[in-house]
């Protein structure tokens, strides 16, 4: 506002209608600021713990009135410079750097689409709902140069039908050309599976696959709704619970060589029921050290009724033994969904050594 009305050049423009003794005495105000904040910074560049700031650089280098040094799309480290260098404005973030990043940004995909039109190339798309519960699909485009985000969709008010996914996921396919496309990635939903479908047959280059992880998940899905698991998950969070809400107990096995905390079930992937369950199975011997400890069997949450259908579960072998046959079963599955799941390497090829182990599991299970 002092600059707006002082008329001196700033983040904002000179009025033109303030009196001309308004005008000087906010001119007046701004000098005594900014020797105010001139002085702050010449003690502050002095009374380091380790002498004067490496960031304080003689001369006039870094002047604020310095032409110069006007933001003009330039990455500049302040800390790296000094304390003198003048952040850029309102408008050389809305203006120049934001059009020097496009193009940069322009330049990476043409650089892409170079690659997408030799050698091919890969369209994901992702299905999710943020928190605010929008249900969103992102598109990304993955060649050998590596992953190039498209363009995201929010299809909240949208029906997700095979018709409308289709006009959806060819929008996108015609802006990268669909010659360029050899596979194609979705999730695994049926109406998915027919928008791959519908897409092969149009333009025969494309491929349709499901996407692994959700594959993964939904076989877990699956396991973890099998009568006998929901069984042996709920036997687990009950004695999770009873020990994490007693402090007295988690300060004493906390107390144990090696202990780690126990794996908490979570409401949103299907694995973690899974590595919860593989948690508790590792710390059977210590739940079982401190359910006989005779400081604990002296104590009333031994002899409460919550207390003693947990002695019983803790002391059940069938219980262990059931815990310990799960966490081997599902384990090669949790490691082929941490393969897939990694944005590190591709993994098409672990993904094709781990399908018959899937099939093995399954073959097990069923």
């Amino acid at each position: 506002m002092k600059q707006h009305l002082a008329g001196t050049k700033g983040d904002v423009g000179a009025c033109k209608k303030v009196p001309f003794d308004v005008q000087y005495s906010m001119r007046e105000s701004l000098k005594d600021i900014g020797i105010k904040n001139k002085e702050k910074t010449d003690s502050s560049k002095y009374n380091t713990p380790y002498g004067a700031s490496v960031h304080g650089f003689e001369g006039d280098m870094l002047n604020e009135d310095s032409e110069e040094f006007r933001p003009s799309g330039i990455h500049i480290n302040e800390a790296a410079i000094g304390p003198r260098y003048k952040h850029p404005n309102y408008h050389a973030l809305r203006v120049n750097l934001l059009r020097d990043a496009k193009k940069e940004v322009q330049l990476l995909i043409d650089s892409y689409r170079k690659i997408w039109k030799n050698v091919g190339c890969t369209l994901m798309a992702d299905g999710w709902t943020d928190n605010s519960h929008r249900s969103l699909i992102n598109f990304m485009m993955y060649c050998p140069k590596g992953v190039c985000f498209v363009k995201s969709v929010d299809a909240s008010d949208v029906v997700k039908d095979a018709g409308t996914l289709l006009k959806m996921f060819e929008e996108v396919a015609l802006w990268i050309g669909p010659n360029s496309i050899v596979h194609f990635v979705s999730d695994n939903g049926s109406n998915y599976k027919a928008v791959g479908r519908m897409l092969s047959e149009k333009y025969p280059s494309i491929t349709w696959s499901p996407c692994a992880a959700h594959s993964i998940n939904l076989v877990l899905k699956d396991i973890a709704e099998m009568d006998h698991i929901v069984y042996l998950a709920r036997r687990a969070s009950e004695v999770t619970k009873f020990i994490y809400n007693h402090t007295i107990l988690i300060a004493w096995l906390r107390k144990r060589q090696g202990w780690k905390e126990i794996v908490r079930p979570g409401a949103t992937r299907f694995v973690t029921t899974f590595i919860a369950m593989r948690s508790i199975h590792e710390h059977k011997h210590d739940l079982q050290a401190m359910v006989t400890d005779r400081s604990f069997v002296d104590s009333r949450y031994a002899k409460s009724n919550k207390g003693k259908h947990v002695i019983d579960i803790i002391l059940d072998n069938d219980f262990w033994d059931d815990m310990g046959k799960i966490s081997k079963v599902v384990s090669l599955l949790m490691r082929l969904l941490r393969i897939v799941d990694s944005d590190e390497k591709p993994t098409i090829g672990y993904v094709y050594d781990g399908h018959c182990v899937v099939i093995s599991i399954l073959r097990l299970i069923i």
